[in-house]
């Protein structure tokens, strides 16, 4: 479905803009974003609703005014709808990464570079450098998380 009428970026919307936001695999992009919107769809009606949407930004610590959002959403969502589908969801991330960090291509990572990625993110979990990732290993680094983020 072809939208014409790009996402507003209003100084809300456009601070919550982080360099993850655009990953430079659309194969993990797509499975993150299919996470993350399972996780807006509160209800699991296969729907974003602008009260979903709002809520989850909100509890990310990056409120925004719903009218704004309401407006930035509303092209996206389809006739007959409550709320932002999949696909919808989808078309309103990428143009919402267009209008931020200009319309890109993601590229995918050389074989090199995501090995050495998925190496580094072994290393956080392997705590005594012994090629092994424990249970307490993880759940440690696991509280750590949760804590961090308060």
């Amino acid at each position: 479905m072809a939208h014409l009428t790009p996402p507003v970026i209003t100084p809300a919307l456009a601070r919550t803009a982080a360099p993850s936001f655009r990953l430079r695999s659309t194969s993990l992009n797509s499975v993150r974003l299919r996470r993350v919107f399972d996780l807006f769809d509160r209800n699991g009606d296969g729907e974003i609703t602008v009260p979903e949407l709002h809520l989850a930004l909100d509890r990310l610590g990056l409120g925004a005014d719903p009218d704004e959002l309401a407006a930035a959403v509303a092209a996206y969502v389809r006739p007959g709808r409550a709320g932002l589908g999949f696909d919808d969801f989808e078309a309103f991330h990428c143009a919402l990464g267009n209008a931020l960090f200009g319309d890109g291509s993601a590229v995918e990572p050389k074989a090199e570079e995501e090995e050495e990625e998925m190496r580094e993110a072994f290393r956080v979990f392997d705590e005594n450098g012994d090629g092994y990732i424990s249970g307490g290993g993880a759940a440690g680094r696991a509280r750590q998380a949760g804590a961090a983020r308060g």
